[in-house]
């Protein structure tokens, strides 16, 4: 699947706001939207003016802050859209669970990466268990009851210390439990609600979108 591999603050500042991609750097005075401000990027961006967007221009927005908050491509994202279609309850929070269950996000969430990308990069390389086995599948999904664990011989990584850290500060969602924090493991105690979702995303826009 194709991925976006360039600068990624240049995504906030389109977007207008902070997506915390870029972990720690988000929280420092050296954060691009703090620097420059919401202009968009580019060599003529402080020229540009952004206008009020209606109707479509707004809905797209929020569908691809949505995409570049979780890290995936538009096919990835279509099917997840899909899927909520599927399920019982309200789409657009079906929507936001199915992605905040993903491993990734699971150990983003946990506490064991600064950014979603790094914890991306945890589960591909191996370095993270669901229920004592290991998963390298970054978009697997987590159910109620799984043991979200680092592996023994990455406990002591620099980067995952460094990031429980920083996690102690910004704080866990009520849903996943840190059951042992020298050993580095969660619980998914329950699924994920709309209220544990912090960044705003009007998730209503997306199905409005996509219902078209």
């Amino acid at each position: 699947m194709a991925r976006y591999r360039g600068p990624v603050c240049r995504l906030c500042r389109r977007e207008g706001v902070k997506l915390f991609l870029k972990g720690e750097r988000c929280f420092k005075p050296s954060c691009a939207i703090d620097k420059r401000g919401p202009q968009p990027p580019g060599q003529h961006g402080r020229d540009l003016r952004r206008g009020k967007l209606t109707g479509y221009g707004e809905q797209l927005r929020e569908k691809q802050k949505a995409k570049r908050i979780y890290g995936m491509g538009e096919g990835q994202f279509r099917s997840y859209f899909e899927r909520a279609v599927r399920q019982k309850g309200v789409t657009g929070e079906n929507l936001l669970a199915l992605l905040e269950r993903r491993l990734d996000n699971v150990v983003y969430r946990m506490g064991a990466a600064t950014s979603r990308a790094q914890a991306r990069q945890l589960v591909s390389h191996g370095h993270i268990s669901v229920n004592n086995r290991k998963v390298d599948i970054p978009s697997f999904q987590v159910k109620v009851g799984d043991m979200v664990a680092v592996r023994e011989n990455s406990v002591a990584n620099a980067h995952v210390q460094k990031a429980f850290q920083t996690a102690d500060g910004r704080g866990r969602p009520a849903w996943i439990e840190l059951v042992d924090k020298t050993k580095l493991v969660g619980k998914v105690t329950s699924l994920p609600r709309r209220e544990d979702i912090t960044q705003d995303i009007k998730e209503q826009m997306i199905v409005e979108l996509y219902s078209k």
